[in-house]
């Protein structure tokens, strides 16, 4: 007999046969949890804002203290500023969607990266997405996330190619376990 399970927390659950077994995914339509794409753009924007608040905060803090100019630019003050601010933007950006499907952009929106299946992406993967997948986005000039715009899916070309959706964190696929 199987079990259905619509909450992600009780997603591990014991089968006699089997012991400790990890729930499959029943039925996963991208169509039913997708993102619109002005929610995703909020996403970015928070991540973004995340970003650029370490520099902006240094450089006002150099200012206070009285650099100016050249003097101001060339701070340490400024230059730990951008330090915190790269550290921060690969934890934000690549550790942190590794582990939970997220950035802080995406907990603050209720978003989540999952995979094809409905799952969490494996490293790989999310290591591409996050890194290979935001050049390409990049370079293209934002071009590719336009599909996000005119997709049913809300899928960004480097969701396309990764394999990868971006849902509604509290919208999870139905699951079974075999019993």
């Amino acid at each position: 007999m199987a079990t259905k399970i619509k909450d992600a927390k009780d997603t591990k659950i014991k089968n006699e046969n089997a012991g400790p077994l990890a729930a499959r995914v029943v039925r996963f339509e991208p169509e039913e949890v997708a993102t619109p794409f002005f929610l995703r753009f909020g996403a970015a924007a928070i991540d973004y804002l995340f970003f650029v608040i370490f520099p902006a905060m240094f450089l006002v803090i150099s200012r206070i203290m009285g650099n100016d100019g050249a003097a101001l630019i060339n701070s340490e003050l400024n230059n730990i500023g951008w330090l915190l601010a790269i550290l921060f933007g690969i934890s934000n950006l690549i550790v942190l969607p590794i582990l939970t499907g997220r950035t802080l952009g995406k907990f603050v929106a209720g978003l989540e990266i999952v995979g094809s299946d409905g799952r969490h992406p494996s490293i790989l993967r999310m290591l591409l997405r996050q890194t290979a997948g935001y050049l390409i986005v990049l370079f293209s000039g934002g071009l590719g996330l336009l599909p996000i715009a005119f997709s049913r899916k809300g899928r960004a070309l480097h969701d396309y190619i990764f394999g990868t959706y971006v849902v509604f964190a509290n919208r999870k696929p139905v699951a079974q376990t075999d019993e």
